[in-house]
């Protein structure tokens, strides 16, 4: 059986996208939990919560720390599934003829284009989150800031915990360009070379 190897570095990126993974699940699932609360009862829960009996109190916590450490517990069954996962798919085993390994335009072309997608991602990352958060001068755009005003707290949670989603996904796209990029670049130009 053909066993991949991978490096210790590789192991910690993969482990650091799970443990993101996992705190995202979390906060997601906490977020669903608040804004199902929130549609229950929109205001007065944590009144409602001291007026309530010390017993009452007692088990209340004790299912929210029993759904926690199940997720944790369910998470940390699957540790080495997703961290396998991870790896498989950021760190594949590359396979490329020879002949286009050390081509200088090769490298010059496939850096350069690498380069200009992590600019193009970063600059729209940066026009969305700075259209997000500021108005301009006439007003006539909704900002994040007059969104949150009109949320409740659990959707906010919600939101966080998607966002926070998005944004792992993104850094998990932009690790496989950079560790997969040149070697897909160099697929690119063999079959261009072989079309002729």
């Amino acid at each position: 059986m053909n066993v991949i190897r991978f490096s210790k570095k590789q192991m910690l990126v993969a482990t650091i996208f799970y443990i993101a993974i996992t705190i995202t699940v979390i906060v997601i699932i906490a977020g669903l939990v608040y804004t199902l609360a929130d549609l229950i009862m929109e205001t007065g829960k944590m009144a409602l919560f001291l007026g309530l009996n010390f017993g009452y109190q007692i088990a209340i916590i004790g299912t929210l720390l029993a759904g926690l450490f199940f997720l944790i517990v369910y998470f940390f069954g699957l540790y080495k599934k997703g961290r396998t996962m991870i790896l498989k798919n950021i760190f594949r085993k590359k396979l490329f003829n020879d002949k286009y390994r050390n081509r200088i335009g090769v490298k010059i072309a496939a850096g350069a284009l690498m380069f200009s997608i992590f600019a193009i991602i970063i600059g729209i990352l940066t026009a969305v989150i700075y259209d997000l958060f500021t108005r301009p001068a006439s007003g006539d755009r909704v900002t994040l800031n007059t969104i949150f005003a009109e949320l409740s707290q659990g959707q906010i949670v919600l939101f966080i915990g998607m966002l926070m989603l998005l944004i792992i996904g993104l850094l998990f796209f932009l690790n496989y360009l950079w560790y997969n990029g040149y070697y897909l670049i160099l697929r690119m130009i063999k079959d261009l070379e072989e079309e002729d």
